[in-house]
């Protein structure tokens, strides 16, 4: 084109857009506005089309879906189509089936999955740990710790890592490792769970020290756990320190008043410091979230006991014993309730059934032995008074009942050693637990002493008697007595003798087993109040057994009605506790 068509064309153009003159708009015509000019917009540009996915990854979030909604049918099927149609290739579709097959129980599958995945990706720290993960289902302890070793190479400061190398460690008894990988975990990040997991380690080696510095840690990083304020609370009352267990009970049960745990706790301290009706009050509430607790079923019993209520407490140890049949503490305290009401036959029943739980108990042998002593087979008490004394080498309850029993068969001269065995013990009792042994069992030991003629040297009366003579402390003619019981000053022939009361049954601390822990701190223990039994019995941690699986009996246990229609029919409260209204 000629630049002067240019020139040409664009000359009425800046003609055109000039404005008006003032001198050619007639005076007193409106002003015109300018005219608008339409000026066209922009187009829009197209939108993107979005990014293809590879065939491999283009169900992940299908098979996602599902998984979490937990719909694993559906999610399998989507699994098969789409590993279908990219040859086994997706690493995803894997990685879900197998978390699919660990759900329903195959873990054997589920780990050879797993290993195909990491196969597919040898470079995924996820990979290994859930290989790993499913040997440590399979109990493979030893070759999970070699994976999660190659896991940890891959993930720095990974804290799932570093506690399961702990679990793991646990497992295989080497508890210093353990300990180690468990305090790794916590300076990556805390968490609860290794905690708890520390604290347990602690305890298993018999540290209940160092558990309770743990467990008070957990406590300053989760001061609103009720489980974690729990296990300290029982922690404090195995060392015997009340004041501060009771504060940590209380802690807990302020955030979760329905805490079963905590209030069973609470319940035991009270039955141990002879508020039995306080301790009612507080397993009514346990009693509605748990009815059929055999724990809690056995506290009520022991707190039917302790008011002296000997049908109620056998009717609700009765119905422990069906919910947990297995449990030797459960027997013992029927065996101990049995004989409180001579009833000798059954006690024997239930002692021997314990005996056969917890053969290295020495109290149920104790027990065992009082009861045949009542049902006149003394041979057989005595070697059950042999084997209790035998395994029990500290308990100076053992030699005094054993001393008892051998003076009323008339062998004195082994109830003089006996006799000077229990003072012995008792000496060493005093000396690390001055607040120790109770007045039953000083009361029985004053008058053997003095039937044996020993009284004057007795251990543990000395200071007993300040500012009396000696004839008031031990006279001949008026020995000290037991239940109004009087005895000769000597003993001449088996004839003459007087038979001595029956043997105390010493008091048993609810936490010893067949070793008692250690106690610590300034608090002392309370004194102890003659036929007294273990009144708690909760684990730190709950645990299921197979026996949950077996089939009811086709006959269930006497109902609480039916037991107290024949006996106490005035105890409204406990017929009222032992069937709870509907919170």
């Amino acid at each position: 084109m000629d630049p002067k068509d240019d020139e040409i064309v664009s000359a009425p153009i800046e003609e055109k857009n000039t404005g008006p003159v003032e001198n050619d708009v007639p005076s007193g015509a409106p002003e015109v506005p300018p005219p608008v000019v339409n000026i066209p917009a922009a187009p829009k540009p197209k939108p993107k089309k979005a990014p293809e996915l590879p065939i491999f990854e283009r169900r992940n979030w299908l098979i996602h879906l599902h998984y979490v909604r937990k719909e694993f049918d559906i999610c399998k099927s989507i699994i098969k189509e789409g590993l279908a149609e990219s040859g086994g290739m997706c690493e995803y579709a894997v990685y879900t089936q197998a978390l699919v097959l660990r759900q329903e129980g195959r873990i054997q599958e589920s780990l050879e999955l797993f290993q195909t995945c990491t196969l597919l990706n040898p470079q995924s720290a996820d990979n290994l740990k859930q290989v790993a993960r499913s040997l440590f289902l399979l109990a493979r302890h030893k070759a999970a710790v070699e994976l999660y070793n190659e896991a940890a190479k891959l993930s720095d400061r990974d804290w799932e890592i570093a506690h399961n190398q702990g679990v793991c460690y646990m497992y295989l008894r080497d508890y210093k490792m353990a300990k180690d990988c468990l305090s790794q975990a916590l300076s990556f990040k805390r968490h609860e769970i290794s905690y708890v997991m520390l604290g347990k380690i602690h305890l298993m080696e018999g540290n209940i020290e160092a558990a309770i510095e743990i467990y008070k840690q957990a406590v300053e990083y989760s001061p609103e756990n009720p489980d974690m304020l729990t296990t300290l609370g029982l922690l404090y009352m195995q060392v015997g320190q009340y004041q501060k267990a009771f504060e940590n009970l209380g802690n807990a049960m302020t955030y979760d008043p329905s805490h079963v745990k905590a209030i069973m706790a609470a319940g035991s301290m009270m039955q141990t410091h002879g508020d039995f009706d306080v301790a009612l009050n507080k397993y009514r509430i346990a009693a509605v979230a748990t009815p059929e607790s055999p724990p809690l079923w056995n506290n009520i019993g022991m707190a039917f006991f302790g008011k002296k209520k000997y049908v109620a407490a056998i009717s609700c140890l009765k119905r422990a014993n069906y919910l947990a049949p297995f449990d030797w503490k459960i027997l013992y305290n029927l065996g101990l309730v049995h004989l409180t009401m001579q009833q000798y036959a059954s006690a024997f029943h239930f002692l021997s059934a314990a005996i056969n739980l917890r053969p290295k108990m020495a109290q149920l042998f104790m027990l065992l032995g009082v009861a045949l002593t009542h049902l006149e087979d003394p041979d057989n008490a005595r070697k059950a008074y042999e084997q209790a004394v035998t395994l029990e080498q500290k308990d100076p309850a053992m030699s005094l009942n054993f001393a008892i029993f051998l003076h009323n068969t008339g062998d004195k001269s082994a109830a003089l050693k006996n006799y000077k065995e229990f003072e012995s013990r008792y000496r060493i009792m005093k000396t690390t637990n001055p607040n120790a042994g109770d007045q039953e069992m000083q009361d029985a030991a004053q008058k053997l002493g003095t039937v044996l003629q020993v009284g004057e040297s007795l251990v543990w009366n000395e200071g007993a008697g300040k500012g009396t003579t000696p004839s008031e402390k031990a006279e001949p003619d008026r020995p000290a007595t037991t239940s109004g019981v009087s005895l000769p000053p000597t003993v001449k022939s088996p004839m003459d003798r007087e038979q001595i009361a029956t043997p105390i049954i010493p008091p048993y601390y609810p936490y010893e087993d067949e070793k008692g822990p250690s106690r610590m701190g300034e608090t002392p223990l309370p004194p102890t109040r003659g036929l007294t039994t273990m009144k708690t019995e909760f684990e730190f941690k709950s645990q299921h057994s197979d026996l949950e699986n077996l089939p009811n009996p086709p006959d269930g246990p006497p109902s609480y009605d039916d037991a107290m229609s024949g006996g106490i029919k005035e105890e409204e409260n406990e017929e009222d506790f032992v069937h709870p209204p509907p919170s």
